[in-house]
């Protein structure tokens, strides 16, 4: 019987789990790749539960369920899972070891160790349960139509864009190893193996990676696991011969070859699988960072000055469509999908553009509230006058993968003075980040506060970080720095490339978020300051003038300067660039 409503299929997973002998199960949203991006072979959660965002993770015993998300998607789990089915919980406030504590200690709850790191299995043991792996999932076995994985051809990324040959990184990893007295690394995310031997895959339809999984050995060798029959003649001859294609089927062998070694794997992102595999082969296990996190989320000089170049590519197609927006948003003509669409269409005119680099936010009136909200035919609605709309999107481009919010004001009347207050109050956040000099050492963490300021000062707040890493052309999520209070302890270092996003959000009413961008640069001495990347101007209908101080005047009237004096000479309309000399005027 084909399971096809939310209540089948926790019908049908609770009647594999009695066939394994175990109380319950742990349903992740990520896959076996720990990413926050999943292919639809992996959206485990999704087809279970309906809650499509982006993180999150659900726990079904016999007689309950529950599914717990972040800040960003209270609103979207509430709307998408059935509340009789499921409870909801804040991943923070109410974590899911606290709910393990109080509803199943004693019990014995089953997990794929494909889908777990060993560092959060250790948290949810806390709770007093027993934790069961088991060997075959059995969502996937009450999955009777679930999608083919991905297997996208495996495509190089030139050295025009990488800055550094595979070579020359693969040793650099491997010095670690040495250094350490280590045979080899497990590497589990698809992101460091791309940035590693410089290649890209469509395996997703936002992130250009090829799944797949690696070991890098001491002597610069990589074992590549991934169907062979995805590397072409192209890419075998760019991975050269220190790079072994193998199936990924061969796996356990080729870790059972590691007995008496010490393998190197980062715990917080490697499937427990591993581990548990390497100690039963008679190896060593040590727990350290991935070799290729901290050198990837630092760019070269060459991923640089692309991110600078896909950026301004970009503020071209921004400008084309805030441009339109201005005359077609207020007339009810439009709608969020046709304004995402028609921006898309925008960015797919500029050079090196591959594709989004998430499913555009476009959010009108309440739906902005919604942190993460994603338009569908069903929630699709028209763009009225006189409100908010708020637009989160970006591109991947072959040289830079870029991510920028904007939120606008449709008019012809103007804004209410609470929204432009707390417009203004979200830009002397975002302006006060982007403006900060800081001390070598200094953390994403330490600074997230910087951007609250503002709101705190009159009781309000946002409950999602304030920014994230962003990749060379790979994930617009990408670690390990954030500005974010739950995110590790990583000092910022020159090249890192993060967003500077604070907002406010009114449930029912409206949302308001402003990203740009910010390239952390050396400053003074030991001290590190950031450049603005993005080039798009502010709303200047929402900016509520005199709750700036003379500095942050001065500084939006010089990033407006800026922005119209790059922006400007590109384009090719004179309705545009009208539009722009007016957006970009002193306020």
């Amino acid at each position: 019987m084909t399971a096809n409503t939310p209540a089948d299929r926790l019908a049908a997973l609770r009647q594999r789990l009695t066939e394994a002998g175990v109380d319950g199960v742990l349903v992740p949203r990520s896959d076996e790749f720990l990413g926050e991006y999943v292919p639809e072979s992996g959206d485990r959660l999704a087809w279970l539960s309906g809650f499509t965002g982006s993180a999150g993770m659900a726990i079904v015993l016999m007689d309950r369920a529950a599914v717990f998300t972040d800040g960003r998607y209270t609103t979207q789990v509430a709307q998408q899972t059935d509340a009789i089915l499921w409870e909801r919980h804040h991943i923070t406030d109410s974590p899911p070891t606290a709910w393990l504590r109080a509803n199943a200690a004693g019990r014995r709850i089953g997990y794929d160790p494909w889908l777990h790191t060993e560092a959060a299995l250790a948290r949810l043991a806390e709770a007093g349960v027993t934790l069961v792996p088991l060997a075959a999932n059995p969502l996937d076995q009450a999955w009777a139509d679930r999608p083919s994985a991905p297997a996208t051809p495996v495509e190089p990324h030139p050295l025009a864009h990488a800055g550094v040959d595979a070579a020359t990184k693969r040793e650099a990893a491997a010095k670690i190893l040495r250094e350490a007295g280590q045979a080899a690394a497990v590497l589990a995310d698809p992101h460091s193996i791309a940035w590693l031997l410089n290649i890209r895959g469509r395996d997703l339809p936002h992130t250009p990676l090829a799944l797949g999984f690696a070991l890098l050995r001491a002597d610069a060798s990589v074992a590549l696991f991934l169907d062979p029959a995805r590397v072409g003649a192209e890419a075998r001859s760019h991975l050269g011969n220190a790079v072994q294609v193998l199936p990924r089927d061969d796996l356990p062998a080729a870790l059972a070859a590691l007995t008496g070694k010490i393998v190197r794997l980062d715990a917080d992102a490697t499937p427990a699988w591993f581990a548990t595999s390497l100690r039963a082969a008679g190896a060593t296990v040590a727990t350290a960072d991935d070799p290729c996190r901290l050198p990837r989320a630092t760019k070269n000089l060459v991923e640089q000055a692309g991110t600078r170049a896909a950026h301004l590519r970009d503020a071209v197609a921004l400008a084309r469509f805030l441009a339109w927006f201005a005359e077609a948003g207020p007339t009810g003509g439009q709608t969020e999908m046709s304004a995402a669409a028609r921006l898309l269409e925008e960015r797919r005119r500029k050079p090196l553009f591959v594709a989004e680099a998430f499913p555009a936010i476009a959010g009108a009136g309440e739906h902005g509230a919604i942190v993460h909200y994603r338009a569908t035919p069903e929630s699709d609605r028209a763009i009225a006058a006189n409100e908010v709309f708020l637009l989160d999107s970006g591109g991947q481009y072959r040289d830079g993968t870029t991510d920028v919010t904007r939120t606008v004001w449709t008019g012809p009347a103007a804004p209410p003075a609470e929204l432009a207050d707390r417009y203004t109050r979200v830009l002397r956040g975002h302006v006060a980040l982007a403006t900060l000099r800081f001390p070598a050492g200094v953390a994403g963490p330490h600074l997230d506060a910087i951007a609250r300021r503002p709101l705190w000062d009159v009781a309000l707040d946002y409950d999602h970080g304030t920014g994230h890493g962003v990749g060379s052309f790979l994930s617009v999520h990408e670690g390990p720095v954030a500005f974010s209070r739950a995110a590790k302890i990583v000092p910022l270092q020159a090249g890192m490339i993060l967003s500077d996003e604070p907002g406010f959000y009114l449930p029912g009413a409206y949302g308001i978020r402003i990203e740009n961008l910010l390239l952390v640069r050396t400053d003074t001495g030991r001290f590190l300051g950031f450049e603005t990347l993005t080039l798009a101007p502010y709303d200047r209908r929402l900016i509520a003038v005199g709750l700036l101080t003379a500095d942050e005047r001065a500084w939006v009237d010089g990033y407006h300067a800026r922005v119209l004096a790059e922006v400007g000479p590109l384009l090719d309309d004179a309705a545009t660039a009208a539009w722009l000399r007016a957006a970009c005027a002193p306020l």
